[in-house]
């Protein structure tokens, strides 16, 4: 295998690397994966338990979860009217999960809910192996290896064992990718369609394909194999979105319904007002908090581009956290919203590589504790994650 774990990703074009990305040579990845996981529900059963809740409902029975279950066993077609007389579609929420979740119910004598729940658990370990294998692709194993494990520990990683889409997704856009960057087209297409299938924010993916395949063109170095990727990979999207439009009788339907739920794309100026009211309000350092969260994110995407990191991971990073904030969804929602970009980690994954392993093993347990205890805060309060 060819070592890179002491040096800095380079290029922006697609290499073959020699990754020990099967099960033996994610197994260190994967394990360390699932260990930070166990320390996150830990603290959510304990924590629940003492206040009294229920910490599986949490998981799979409010929010969203309840949205998509409903899909899974009656189809599109329901709608809840607000006090104000908008409505809340279901057709906000993309069809995959709902699909896979009747599927495995249909198979196994267990619920949607149940179901919803397996699949999120099985996805995140499908993502946290795609995750790996980018990162041991990039920077070398070791770097890989941390990768996936501080994509474990990220603040909202408690939604990673939540019925919900983001592990799917980030599998889905993870092994993507992977499949650019070792110049599997076809492949990372397909997976591109199903991702956009999944969550709006699918976009940033499909951005990421398409202008590394300009690029290329441009190089003079496309093949048609690259070409049926870039082709491919809007079409869960695209498809989507024309499924609603046709069922709702208007090209802008999607838009629209996702407007009805505060969902509609502003430029940021809900987030700039939710910032500006903190600042003048009764708790102006809450403002000076978030302002501070803002520019440790863009320090982060700024770390990525000084690290050279190939063109289509800064492609999607970049445009996850763009989507996330040019939208007038709920603020507490945005944090999880960015948690598929985890190429953001990869500088500090690549720095943990460097050190031994009697200073990364303190630091990810004391992210994991942190991440957890701030997960059990999340899930057991009374408002959406």
């Amino acid at each position: 295998m060819s070592d890179q774990s002491e040096s800095e990703p380079q290029g922006s074009g697609p290499r073959r690397v020699s990754v020990p990305f099967g099960i033996s040579g994610a197994a260190p990845a994967l394990l360390g994966y699932a260990a930070v996981r166990l320390v996150g529900m830990a603290i959510l059963a304990v924590v629940a338990a003492v206040q009294g809740k229920d910490a599986l409902h949490r998981l799979n029975g409010r929010w969203d979860s309840v949205w998509y279950v409903r899909i899974a066993e009656n189809g599109y077609g329901y709608g809840v009217t607000l006090p104000d007389g908008s409505v809340h579609s279901d057709l906000a929420f993309f069809p995959l999960l709902p699909v896979v979740e009747r599927a495995v119910s249909g198979v196994l004598p267990v619920g949607a809910p149940t179901a919803g729940l397996a699949i999120g658990w099985i996805a995140a370990f499908a993502a946290a192996w795609g995750v790996y294998a980018v990162g041991a692709q990039v920077a070398g194993q070791r770097a890989g290896v941390l990768l996936a494990v501080l994509w474990g520990v990220y603040p909202t990683a408690f939604v990673q064992s939540m019925a919900y889409t983001e592990t799917l997704f980030t599998a889905l856009a993870a092994w993507s990718l992977y499949a650019v960057l070792t110049d599997r087209w076809i492949i990372a297409g397909t997976l591109c369609a199903l991702a956009g299938l999944t969550r709006p924010s699918a976009a940033a993916l499909v951005a990421a394909l398409g202008v590394t395949g300009l690029v290329r063109l441009f190089r003079g170095d496309l093949t048609w194999r690259t070409v049926v990727g870039v082709v491919t990979a809007p079409l869960g999207w695209l498809g989507y979105v024309v499924f609603v439009a046709v069922r709702q009788g208007s090209p802008t339907a999607y838009f629209e319904v996702q407007a009805a739920w505060g969902n509609d794309i502003d430029g940021g100026v809900a987030l700039a007002r939710f910032i500006g009211g903190h600042l003048t309000g009764p708790a102006p350092l809450a403002g000076v908090g978030l302002i501070a969260a803002l520019g440790l994110l863009f320090w982060v995407v700024w770390l990525c581009v000084r690290q050279r990191q190939p063109l289509p991971l800064l492609v999607y990073g970049t445009g996850v956290v763009v989507i996330s904030l040019i939208g007038a969804a709920y603020f507490g929602s945005r944090p999880r919203l960015i948690m598929p970009a985890f190429p953001l980690l990869l500088p500090a994954a690549v720095a943990l590589a460097r050190r031994a392993r009697r200073t990364t093993l303190p630091v990810v347990a004391l992210l994991a504790v942190a991440s957890g205890a701030y997960g059990a805060f999340t899930l057991l309060g009374s408002g959406p994650p």
